[in-house]
This record gives structure tokens, C-alpha cells and sequence, in this order.
């Protein structure tokens, strides 16, 4: 199917239903923290609900708005949100604080869109795409590296991004199941190089619950041009990171608050319309 059929069909409620089903076939959340204490589990209750009523205090919430806020929550869940709503506006200080004590490479959200299992490219390879996938194309090249500066061999890069329409494969209808998603391995000398097509920016879905609080606050609703990536190797932290563009519109007031410094690219154009970038990473050991 062409892309204008993924244009022409995509939703909110269907993009949302897709990551929802996607985050509770993939993940184990309650398994990972079954043992957690009761006192832990009674601070972070006690400190977020506080939080909730210090707000209501403070700015005099009505019935009306109040009674809005739970129609509206009630919404998200129905449309399946839930995981945009907390990618977008709550995951990049969680990862801020897990990661703070890293000394390698810096990381960003995960956001809602990973799906694992993508195909295997090799050290050096393409990812998946259609024939007539629109987009610079850009060939990426990288190291992966210990933080002593140890090539890793063997290190695990997954890739995935969105195509020219902003739309991601398997949560957006019309496109093929891998597109733009592959996974790739570091050579002996920790290496890799990717061929891919440079991103578009692009708006979160707008015609849901998320939508209706963008618009209801006078907010945008756009993400800057980016590629998704987690870096593995044994013995090491997995790093889950986003590379971006510069001149970017929305490289300051990215609505998913995920833009860093140190993750912004550097491409060179090449003779033919296609670009290179040169980037790599730097993995932390296992902590004890």
C-alpha cells in the first residue's frame, strides 16, 4: 500500500491501541517490581497525590474542571493514550534520573513506538524499506566503545524511525511490517555503518484525548526529526538514545522534552542528494 493510504487512515485511537497492546505484550512492569516495599510504594502514593492537591489548592480547581479532568482521563484510556500521554510528558524525567549516574554516551526517552525483533543487517547493511521510500537518503557510520575506549565487538545497535509522513511501521496502517526498523551488530573493531533515510519531523497524533489537552492548553504538538536507537553489548547498560538534526524547527521546544546537546548529529552532504553522519557510542559497565 502507498503511503498516502497510511496518510489518508492513521489515528490517534488506532496509533494509541497499537502501543498500548504493544507495551503490555512486551513488557513485564509488576514482575520487575513485585518485591518493592510497602514504604516505597506509600512514599511515591503519598508524594504524587500531595503533589495533585497542592495543585487543586493552589490554583482553586472547580467541579467543573475537576469533573472535565476525570471525563478526560477516562478518555485516554479508552483511546489507549495512556502510553503517549506518559512517553510524551513524563518519561524523560525518569530517564534523567536513571541514567544520572552514567559516564558513557547520553540517552533519551524510549517513547512509544519500539517494537522488537526487527531484521538482522550485519555490521554493515540497510534497513528495511519500500522501493520508493521518500527521504535524504543518509548512511550512518559509528563505533561503539567501552568507557576506557575498548572497542565492543558484537554490540547490538536497533534502529527505528519514522518515514517522510512522521508515521511509525506497525503502528500506523499501509506500510510493511519492518519498515525503517532494523538491528544491526558492531564488527571486531567495534564499527557499524547503516544505510537509512534521513527522518521528517512530525506531529504526536492530535485527533485524541492527547490532542484535546494540546489544544486545550495552546500547545504544539511537534517532534523534531529523529532516529530512535538502543546500544547493547554484554557486560554492559543498555542505552536507549534519540539523534537529531541541527536547524531543526523543534529542536528547542520539543514537545516530548527529549532533545539533548550531546545527541545532536552532524551530517554532510554528499555529491547525488544523499547525506553521511558520523556518531558512536560510548556504553557503561555493569555496576556491581
Amino acid at each position: 500500500m502507498s503511503t498516502d493510504t497510511a496518510v489518508d487512515t492513521a489515528t490517534a485511537a488506532a496509533s494509541g491501541a497499537s502501543a498500548t497492546e504493544r507495551f503490555q505484550t512486551d513488557k513485564s512492569p509488576f514482575e520487575a517490581v513485585r518485591d518493592t516495599p510497602a514504604e516505597r510504594v506509600d512514599v511515591l502514593a503519598r508524594e504524587v497525590l500531595e503533589a495533585v492537591h497542592a495543585t487543586i489548592r493552589r490554583n482553586k480547581v472547580t467541579y467543573d474542571e475537576y469533573n472535565a479532568l476525570k471525563a478526560w482521563m477516562i478518555q485516554v484510556g479508552q483511546d489507549g493514550e495512556w502510553p503517549l500521554f506518559l512517553d510524551v510528558w513524563v518519561e524523560h524525567v525518569v530517564e534523567e534520573v536513571a541514567t544520572d549516574h552514567r559516564e558513557g554516551s547520553k540517552g533519551t526517552i524510549e517513547g512509544p513506538y519500539y517494537a522488537p525483533g526487527a531484521p538482522e543487517g550485519g555490521s554493515r547493511g540497510a534497513v528495511p524499506m519500500r522501493a520508493d521510500e521518500q527521504g535524504t537518503p543518509l548512511t550512518w557510520t559509528g563505533t561503539v566503545t567501552s568507557v576506557d575506549g575498548t572497542p565492543l565487538q558484537g554490540a547490538k545497535i536497533e534502529l527505528w524511525h519514522a518515514d517522510a509522513d512522521g508515521f511509525y511501521s506497525q503502528f500506523a496502517p499501509g506500510l510493511p511490517e519492518w519498515n525503517l526498523r532494523g538491528s544491526f551488530t558492531s564488527d571486531n573493531d567495534g564499527t557499524f555503518e547503516i544505510r537509512t533515510i534521513r527522518p521528517a519531523p512530525y506531529q504526536i497524533p492530535t485527533d485524541g484525548s492527547c490532542g484535546k489537552l494540546i489544544a486545550a492548553a495552546g500547545w504544539h504538538a511537534w517532534r523534531p526529526a529523529h532516529l530512535h536507537v538502543k546500544v547493547s553489548a554484554p557486560g554492559h547498560e543498555e542505552l536507549t538514545a534519540q539523534l537529531y538534526f541541527p536547524g531543526d524547527d523543534h529542536n528547542d521546544d520539543d514537545i516530548a522534552s527529549a532533545v539533548k546537546p550531546e545527541l545532536m548529529l552532524d551530517p554532510k552532504p554528499v555529491t547525488g542528494g544523499s547525506a553521511t553522519v558520523d556518531y558512536g557510542f560510548v556504553l557503561d559497565p555493569v555496576r556491581g
